[in-house]
């Protein structure tokens, strides 16, 4: 059984939340025997040679490089989590990868407790709004300016949870300055409003959560998400 103390990772991503997840993963007591740019992603051959010697892989790079980083893992028998966004067209195809490779994939728009505990306050909250009229909902989300996906996949996420309501939900996506990440839900009737939100008040929760989903995708094949790490699947 590989352990926090004997876990080898390969981090995919050289960026802000690459460093975060080293950080977090030297703090952990796990060793980081690999990071790889985008530049020595591309180095194919070196790439599937690093990447046979680890357990898993950490992958925070772009959405136009996602799938075909899945793809280098699933060929050298790596499991690897995603935190890259805004791939998600191309899920059903990836799904197939994994079944034909009998790799492990285990895939989040967001690694967080908090908004894994959002999302089912949500569900809930969207199947108890499917029988009352009289309600709008809205959300909004928060990002740092460099992010590229807007709506985040965290928001599209959260919003398909409350697709049982029967409402539309639209979106409004703001970029500013370094915010890691902020949703609010607003539920909104003639006399009154309720309102539920996740703030991040900083990137290490997400490189947290990641490197716990790391550790708990060793050993295992197929397709997961941060779900099935929290034990909310039904």
């Amino acid at each position: 059984m590989v352990t926090e103390g004997t876990l080898r990772l390969a981090i995919l991503g050289a960026g802000r939340m690459g460093r975060e997840v080293e950080a977090i993963a030297h703090a952990r007591g796990i060793e980081v025997a690999v990071i790889m740019d985008l530049e020595e992603v591309a180095q194919r051959e070196d790439a599937l040679a690093a990447l046979r010697e680890v357990d898993v892989a950490i992958e925070f790079t772009e959405p136009d490089a996602a799938v075909g980083n899945i793809q280098l893992c699933l060929e050298a028998g790596c499991p690897i989590v995603v935190g890259t966004t805004g791939w998600y067209q191309s899920l059903d195809h990836v799904c197939q990868m994994v079944a034909e490779s009998g790799g492990a994939l285990l895939w989040a728009p967001n690694f967080s407790t908090g908004v894994a505990l959002l999302r089912a306050l949500l569900d809930h909250a969207g199947k108890l709004l499917s029988g009352i009229e009289g309600f709008e909902i809205h959300m909004t989300e928060t990002h740092h300016a460099a992010k590229k996906d807007a709506p985040s996949g965290t928001a599209l996420h959260l919003a398909e949870t409350l697709g049982t309501s029967g409402h539309e939900i639209p979106i409004t996506s703001v970029r500013l300055g370094q915010v890691p990440g902020q949703h609010t839900v607003h539920i909104d009737g003639a006399y009154e409003q309720v309102v539920l939100s996740h703030e991040a008040r900083t990137r290490g929760v997400f490189a947290d959560g990641a490197v716990t989903a790391a550790m708990w995708l060793t050993g295992r094949t197929g397709v997961f998400t941060m779900d099935d790490v929290m034990g909310l699947v039904q």
